[in-house]
């Protein structure tokens, strides 16, 4: 019979089961194959017509593949393979996969800052690896599905909480050394304040203490500068530019970019772009929406394409209050209640972004419900762009066919984008990836609570962000990419004393824009790796500027092995890594 197998893609060690497509029994995988399984394969063995079913090694599977596809032809599929099952895993868990996201991306801040400093003149920076390795194992199966037992939720949230808590040590410390290299020792009081990404942003700081001329908040104090901050540059601040005329009210908030209003049901009835001239919204934005959500199987797994068939809005309970009133930021306090849960969400706007946040706290204590965020935009696009790693994937906006069909729900990571020639809006989030879009309508899935394997999934309390980013041109060209990772990753920043305000850039990439993957020790010493990527499926190369006394290495793999002279031309969605190192080292 013919040969017909497929990769069993969990194992231990280097071993693994080539797995018939017609054999029942063998699991999904999560653990490597069992002693049952091992028996099946003994028992298949000797049926007739039964395609065969042997044991082998994983590089003699992909050596045989390769010479497959070099001598014969294959069939090609272009673009998504898109499951249809398991929608609910985007969703299921918040609180984990919110926890994922900030160790992610806090670790990557912290070893970027640190390579930074060595750049200045600094120390060897150390590694990160057993962080990453408590990152990378809470990311099996089922653990980021969510589709894990109660226990194991539990014990997985406790690790990468610990896991955030060291890299902000990391990080301070890492401040504290920054702004030793790069700062004028005085008496001067100031902020230091880093940008641990290669796009521009603006400078809006964030702090829990008390600082001179800022802006109180609860918390701490906000502050704002009408000068960007640039790519990895490391600014002292001490005096800031007059922010720009920003204004709020129970219905409304409004600053030099955009002026949003509110109606007594907590939602946005207009958001005027005022640099376009233009209406944002279609409808009333910021819809919250509970759905009944009782799929017929795998509870905690997956989403019913009917779910919204039998919804309900939750509306503001009356109670919408000013809790910021700027000069840096405005912010209106809206409380909503739902069965035995209350929402209350924080709608706030900087004086020198076009950025819509919607800071959530969620307490909640329902069982089997959806929670959306709804938002009809005042786009036409037959395709919706969602962010995943390195790059993004286009979905249809339309229902043509079951496959489109099948796509009521569809995974994002850091943005949603709906773009039409010249103007779009973006949906942001700092942990949320569940979506959907249907026609003008880009919505967010904020919180589901099956009851199994967990049957107290998602009740308590969540704390989240998600913003409303309005902006001209594609999603690349209106800043997309650079304000959600400014979400999800905010500037860092620290108190210091100075005599005068200084900034250092230390490496700056130009040519064709990319995205920073890392910048980080070498694991074995002698240098940084440097590693970029392609986002939007252009092409074109890059120039780097590094400070004096470094220079450019070898391109390494991603196992951060040398191969070959650095290359520095992008095909689309390429990801380089390049070794930088002190010259002559």
């Amino acid at each position: 019979p013919a040969e017909i197998v497929g990769t069993w893609t969990r194992f231990r060690g280097k071993r693994h089961l080539d797995e018939s497509l017609f054999s029942v029994g063998f699991g999904d995988g999560g653990g490597g194959p069992t002693e049952g399984m091992i028996e099946r394969a003994g028992a298949l063995r000797d049926f007739p017509v039964v395609p065969e079913v042997r044991f082998g090694v994983v590089e003699e599977f992909f050596e045989r593949a390769r010479k497959h596809v070099t001598q014969e032809s294959i069939p090609v599929w272009v673009g998504e393979m898109h499951l249809e099952l398991h929608r609910g895993t985007l969703t299921t868990q918040g609180r984990v996969k919110y926890l994922h996201r900030r160790a992610e991306r806090d670790l990557v801040a912290a070893e970027t800052l640190a390579a930074v400093s060595r750049l200045a003149g600094g120390p060897e920076p150390g590694s990160m690896e057993s962080e990453w390795r408590i990152v990378l194992r809470n990311e099996f199966h089922d653990i980021l599905p969510g589709s894990s037992i109660r226990e194991v939720n539990a014990e997985a949230a406790s690790e990468l909480e610990g896991v955030v808590q060291r890299a902000a040590r990391s990080i301070d410390d890492g401040m504290k050394e920054l702004g030793r290299l790069v700062s004028t020792p005085g008496d001067r009081p100031a902020l230091l304040a880093f940008n641990p990404d290669l796009s521009e942003r603006p400078l809006q700081i964030e702090f829990p203490g008390d600082v001179h001329g800022a802006q109180r908040v609860e918390g701490g104090c906000v502050l704002t500068d009408g000068r960007p901050i640039g790519p990895l540059e490391a600014r002292t601040v001490a005096g800031v530019e007059a922010p720009a005329d920003i204004s709020v009210s129970t219905d409304h908030l409004e600053n030099e970019f955009v002026r949003v209003e509110l109606d007594d049901a907590g939602s946005l009835t207009r958001v005027v772009d005022k640099r376009a001239g233009r209406e944002v919204l279609a409808d009333r934005g910021n819809q919250l929406w509970a759905f009944v959500d009782k799929p017929r199987e795998w509870d905690a797994w997956d989403i019913d394409a009917s779910y919204m068939s039998s919804g309900e809005e939750i509306v503001a309970d009356g109670s919408i209050d000013v809790v910021e009133q700027g000069p840096h930021r405005v912010a209106v306090r809206i409380a909503r209640r739902f069965r035995h849960s209350e929402i209350v969400q924080d709608v706030r706007l900087w004086s020198n972004s076009p950025r819509i946040e919607f800071k959530t706290r969620l307490e909640w204590g329902d069982r089997r419900w959806l929670l959306k965020a709804r938002f009809p935009l005042a786009i036409r696009a037959g395709v919706a762009s969602f962010e995943s790693a390195f790059g993004v994937v286009e979905r249809p906006t339309h229902r043509n066919t079951s496959w489109q069909a099948a796509q009521f729900e569809v995974a994002g990571h850091r943005f949603a984008d709906l773009s039409e020639p010249g103007y779009g809006v973006a949906l942001l989030n700092d942990g949320k990836y569940g979506h959907h879009v249907m026609g003008n309508e880009l919505g967010i899935s904020l919180l589901r609570s099956p009851i199994y394997p967990d049957p107290l999934a998602d009740e308590g309390i969540h704390e989240f962000t998600y913003a409303l980013f309005p902006h001209r041109g594609n999603w690349y060209e209106g800043g997309v990419l650079a304000a959600a990772e400014d979400l999800n990753r905010p500037l860092l920043c620290r108190p210091i004393e100075i005599a005068k305000e200084t900034s250092w850039q230390p490496l700056r990439v130009r040519g064709l824009g990319v995205g920073l993957a890392a910048l980080k020790a070498l694991e074995d010493g002698g240098g940084l790796v440097l590693r970029c990527y392609e986002p939007q499926g252009a092409r074109g190369e890059v120039a780097i500027d590094l400070p004096e006394g470094w220079e450019m290495g070898a391109e390494l793999n991603l196992l951060e092995e040398p191969i070959g002279a650095p290359e520095l031309a992008f095909t689309p969605f390429q990801v380089r890594s390049w070794l930088v190192s002190r010259g002559g080292s």
